[in-house]
């Protein structure tokens, strides 16, 4: 019989008005993914509120209710502050969320998607290249859920890839062989140092990615090429692609970490972006920042 009151470590990746004055909470946790309610924590004397912030990683304390189960107690063990000062930061956060809350169901256990979630945040707010973050977190998520890339033999003839392999199939799952590139029309070409550095994102820990000199234009296909092939695993686009896009187009290089100012146009998109339209309390200082004004 389960407990009426237990522990869980969680990191909270939606949030939403419920009721008068409490919030609806979607976590990640190693025991899947669950819907809580923190109780009164819209009202200004909740000592509670400031503790379950959006993309925050916390020790949670509920009690077993009806239909929802209630936070009772948290304690932040990770607020990820870096992120909420930083627009680029923070489209990454909500592209990262919002990709964990797609490919997941409610009461899945996931121990090792919930520690990459973690990692991931924990290397986003470190400042550390966030684009090849970004693009090492999809592919070890895809790895995950099942749907791994195939980097290393042609998902075809099952041959081992050369370097002379230059089309990638996200409709196959990988990158073709010379042979089999036409087997797919819209199968979209590869540079070789892109097809290496995905290889590489596959394998490689989190903690090389800051020690990496990889030119503009080949994350930028990188990404492309991800883009395109969780496009057909989720046979949708995901909300926060926008946002993130138009956060990487501010900055001087479209990577890394932004220039002053943001535009206009990306500040229209943070205030607008509604799928966690609650969210931008938790990162108002971001925001509304004449600095950030364009």
């Amino acid at each position: 019989m389960r407990e009426r009151i237990y522990r869980s470590e969680a990191l909270i990746v939606r949030r939403s008005d419920f009721s008068e004055a409490d919030r609806l909470l979607v976590l990640a946790t190693p025991a899947g993914k669950r819907r809580v309610v923190a109780k009164g924590v819209r009202k200004t004397s909740s000592r509670l509120a400031g503790h379950i912030e959006l993309f925050t990683h916390t020790a949670l304390l509920l009690a077993v209710g009806r239909n929802l189960d209630i936070i009772t107690q948290s304690q932040v063990l990770d607020s990820f502050s870096a992120l909420r000062g930083d627009l680029s930061g923070l489209g990454g956060a909500y592209y990262i969320a919002e990709l964990y809350d797609k490919v997941t169901e409610e009461q899945e256990e996931n121990r090792p998607l919930f520690d990459l979630l973690v990692t991931t945040f924990t290397t986003l707010d470190a400042g550390v290249a966030r684009d090849l973050v970004l693009r090492a977190y999809e592919l070890r998520l895809l790895d995950i859920i099942g749907y791994r890339p195939q980097l290393h033999r042609c998902p075809i003839c099952q041959e081992l890839l050369t370097e002379e392999a230059n089309r990638f199939s996200p409709t196959l799952g990988g990158v073709l062989c010379q042979r089999d590139g036409v087997a797919d029309r819209a199968a979209l070409p590869v540079q070789l140092a892109t097809f290496k550095l995905l290889r590489y994102l596959q394998q490689q820990p989190f903690e090389v990615l800051n020690q990496m000199q990889i030119s503009v234009g080949v994350r930028q296909e990188a990404e492309t090429l991800m883009r395109a092939y969780l496009r057909h695993v989720l046979e949708r686009d995901l909300k926060s692609v926008a946002f993130l896009e138009e956060t990487l187009r501010s900055n001087a290089t479209g990577y890394g970490v932004p220039r002053w100012p943001i535009s206009t146009n990306c500040l229209v998109r943070a205030s607008r972006f509604s799928m966690w339209r609650d969210s931008t309390s938790s990162c108002g200082s971001a925001i509304s920042s004449p600095n950030w004004c364009g």
